[in-house]
């Protein structure tokens, strides 16, 4: 005589990285200049910009446009496949900070984030998402913080190549990028 049971069968679902790194502010009337950080795994922008629109769009609306910096980015695709619909992505070369990704949604607005890169090392990177996720002080460009992180902190950190162990857990890779000092503010020559 066969068993039953009233259990319902086990679904298996495979089990799925996280996604993208991120960091947001917290929702407040005064926005800033950045809206939080993101560091991409790879200098892979296609892959890259799907990835953190597949998790942006539940959270802020649908977005539908992506606007880049093209410096350190190697390729830069013309869309980008999301959820079902296509992002377009566009590049500016004077008018957009080279640390900064700007994401636009025809329902919510803009957003700014500033953009680590991929090759820099956890601590580095879990500094600058700190710093530009914080919703207190004045506001900061993307470039400052990045700047910051070098005179604070070194090109051993922010810019420098991966070991084996974090190239593995961290995805990252790539050339390391050449930061410009500029005046700092005050408030950022605390440590971090």
């Amino acid at each position: 005589m066969p068993a039953t049971t009233d259990r319902p069968t086990l679904r298996i679902v495979p089990f799925r990285v996280p996604t993208a790194r991120l960091a947001l502010k917290p929702v407040s009337p005064a926005r800033g200049l950045l809206d939080g950080a993101w560091w991409p795994r790879s200098r892979d922008l296609a892959q890259e910009l799907s990835t953190l629109a597949d998790v942006l769009d539940p959270l802020w609306g649908r977005i539908t446009r992506i606007a880049v910096n093209p410096m350190y980015w190697p390729v830069i695709p013309r869309e980008v496949p999301v959820n079902g619909h296509v992002v377009k992505v566009g590049w500016f070369t004077t008018e957009l900070d080279p640390h900064k990704i700007m994401l636009l949604s025809y329902t919510a607005g803009r957003w700014d984030l500033l953009v680590i890169p991929p090759e820099s090392s956890a601590p580095a990177a879990a500094r600058l998402m700190a710093a530009a996720s914080e919703s207190a002080g004045p506001p900061v460009t993307a470039s400052t913080l990045m700047a910051a992180e070098q005179v604070l902190h070194g090109s051993s950190e922010a810019g420098r190549e991966p070991d084996a162990k974090e190239d593995w857990e961290y995805g990252g890779g790539g050339t390391p990028l050449a930061l410009v000092a500029v005046a700092l503010p005050s408030h950022l020559t605390r440590e971090m």
